[in-house]
């Protein structure tokens, strides 16, 4: 009964999380937000308080806890000195087409990403990204290119009878099954 009745909590809570986001990105398109066509979110990112300085690309692929910053609040920091007082920062942020933003990450102002890049999870963009490129790290930094990341993931990727995909119970045990006990390299 008491599993049931958790069960029945976390879908209240998921459909009432899943609705604020609904929510929140439709108040942010309507501030000016630009969002192109066929565009994923696992959660939809904190936007900051400028969303109108933000642009995506079409078929870009956002997963959970991504925060665009579009303004540098430090400043306000200076407005004490007189010298300073008057010191502001803005920026816009642009992402390309067909990009993928890992989780945890955070986009900074006046950044742009060119189309076909991925930003690592747990980066701070700080920079812009050529298209085709893969950046990672704090600050984040060029990793390889698209295709060198393509290679390696080819290199390293699991094979499971596709048809699987459809019943995911039964994708999972066979990847738990027959994934091979292999870890990455102290470096």
């Amino acid at each position: 009964m008491m599993i049931f009745l958790f069960r029945i909590l976390l879908k209240i809570h998921t459909t009432y999380q899943l609705m604020i986001q609904k929510i929140y990105l439709k108040v942010n398109l309507a501030r000016g937000l630009k969002v192109g066509k066929n565009v994923r979110f696992v959660d939809v990112p904190e936007f900051g308080t400028e969303p109108f300085l933000i642009e995506i690309g079409d078929e870009t692929t956002f997963s959970n806890n991504v925060r665009f910053i579009n303004h540098d609040g430090g400043y306000n920091a200076l407005h004490f000195f007189e010298k300073y007082k008057d010191v502001r920062a803005f920026g816009r942020i642009k992402i390309g087409k067909q990009c993928l933003i890992g989780a945890d990450t955070i986009i900074m102002l006046g950044v742009e990403m060119g189309d076909n890049c991925v930003l690592g999870a747990g980066s701070i963009l700080t920079t812009s990204m050529p298209a085709g490129t893969v950046y990672a790290g704090v600050p984040a930094k060029f990793i390889c290119t698209i295709e060198e990341y393509g290679d390696k993931a080819l290199k390293n990727n699991v094979m499971y009878p596709r048809e699987l995909e459809a019943d995911r119970p039964k994708l999972e045990a066979y990847i738990k099954e027959h994934l091979p006990h292999r870890y990455k390299p102290v470096k």
